[in-house]
């Protein structure tokens, strides 16, 4: 192996046309499963170790293609050979096995960083605390209109199983603060940071600067050849970016300033300007409702831009986009009652543009696993719009107590169909209920699409 110039302690990982060595993939799913084809394809001998039970359909993916793996266990002695690993992002640093990896100077790297040394395609990397599932399924809906691209990171089949498989030349890329963690070279050619709110501070020790910092290693490694498309009004990220200055060419994004190079709101168009280049696109006829998915569009047709897609391409793509399931969802209007699913908001900022958006009393269904939420920016939302809440958490506690004097109807449940017929009974007609958790999931459900798929079948159930 060679070892770094720039810090020679560290081990580097050898990639060329084949690679070398014992790969150890921690994590059998999705992105674990992914590594640990293209890792074989490309030489490695490879290993799978999962603490949990490993999903049936991954099994017989390692099994049909020969892949070592372990289950319900991890066998440490083996593991501490490796000569990479690739840990899945679920997996945090805190894990005893983690930490002896990196005693042992073994490279620990996500699935991106691994996967994008495998190819030589256009890499755009979207990242935010809200907003980037929306915005990197809008870009990804624009760009194939005329470019050959996959979708890929936190979405859909993993970064590594698309190199293998189709080697796009073009890759739209959702990434979350984890995978970042673990880059050492990624470089997109053009990164989207959505925003930064407090999330995940279970995972960076309550720290949120440490979680900001994570966010903006997706331009650790640009230069001014490459782009970084950020929000201007979000202060955390005007702040940071002032006081850790980047390399790459900035291209902001605002509602509320006007923008010479990038993008902004001047009336009902949206204004994008790159090198005096213009273009102008409507807002009266996006698909998507709300000042937030006027940011998302900003942010998408900004990357379209940059990739020499035409304007009327990306003006139609925008009319037509279905949106993001679980991410305000109209599931079923039924005696007049809008049910909406908005499970994917697992923390407070979600909540806020799921509330702002509502345009009818509305019955609220939240609660979840509280990653340290603090709900004060929803209560002006809660006093306008908010007729009754649901609370649907194994421990509801803290929401009663935050919000039981802010509404008439307050009420807690463990069950997602008693939640739905709750607020049956509770709305009238004219009404939304909305499911919005500002929550993670794992206290009563599988993760957020098992939680919306739940209250979808409740509302058909009705």
């Amino acid at each position: 192996m060679k070892k770094s110039e720039s810090n020679p302690s560290e081990k580097r990982y050898f990639f060329g046309e084949r690679g070398e060595g014992f790969l150890v993939v921690l994590g059998g799913g999705e992105s674990g499963a992914g590594t640990a084809l293209l890792g074989k394809e490309k030489g490695y001998k490879v290993f799978v170790s999962d603490k949990g039970k490993i999903k049936e359909k991954y099994k017989q993916v390692l099994i049909h293609n020969e892949i070592e793996w372990e289950d319900e266990k991890h066998s440490a002695e083996k593991i501490l050979t490796a000569d990479i690993v690739m840990k899945s992002p679920g997996i945090p640093d805190k894990v005893p096995l983690v930490k002896q990896i990196r005693e042992h100077q073994i490279p620990v790297v996500s699935e991106i960083e691994f996967a994008s040394k495998f190819t030589k395609a256009t890499l755009v990397g979207i990242t935010g605390s809200n907003g980037k599932t929306t915005t990197a399924t809008l870009t990804h809906h624009i760009l194939k209109q005329e470019l050959n691209v996959g979708l890929a990171g936190n979405i859909g089949d993993s970064f590594a199983k698309q190199i293998l498989e189709y080697d796009f030349e073009n890759y739209v890329l959702e990434i979350s603060s984890f995978q970042l963690d673990d880059i050492i070279d990624f470089k997109p050619k053009i990164a989207v940071i959505t925003n930064i709110t407090p999330d995940h501070l279970d995972r960076y020790n309550n720290q949120f600067e440490s979680y900001i910092a994570s966010k903006f290693r997706i331009a650790m490694n640009q230069t001014k050849d490459d782009y970084l498309i950020f929000d201007a009004d979000d202060d955390v990220i005007t702040n940071h970016l002032k006081n850790n200055p980047v390399q790459s060419t900035l291209l902001p994004f605002s509602l509320t300033k006007t923008i010479e190079n990038g993008a902004y709101l001047d009336k009902q168009n949206i204004i994008i300007t790159i090198d005096n280049n213009q273009i102008i696109m409507p807002t009266t006829k996006l698909a998507l409702e709300g000042k937030h998915n006027v940011k998302n569009a900003m942010a998408a047709s900004t990357v379209s831009h940059l990739l020499k897609i035409r304007k009327q391409t990306i003006r139609e793509s925008l009319e037509n986009f279905q949106g993001v399931e679980h991410r305000l969802e109209n599931v079923l209007k039924i005696n007049k009652v809008q049910y909406i699913n908005d499970s994917k908001a697992t923390n407070v900022n979600a909540t806020y543009y799921a509330l702002e958006s509502m345009d009818a009393p509305t019955v609220w269904i939240v609660g979840g696993t509280d990653k340290g939420n603090n709900y004060e920016e929803l209560f002006q939302f809660v006093n306008e719009k908010v007729k009754a809440i649901i609370c649907l958490g194994a421990d509801n506690e803290k929401l009663m107590r935050t919000f039981g004097d802010m509404v008439d109807i307050i009420i807690e449940t463990q069950f997602m169909s008693e939640a739905v017929k709750i607020a049956y009974k509770i709305a009238e007609a004219g009404d939304n209920v909305l499911l919005s958790p500002a929550c993670a999931s794992f206290d009563l459900f599988e993760n957020y699409e098992d939680r919306g798929r739940q209250f979808k079948n409740a509302v058909r159930n009705l």
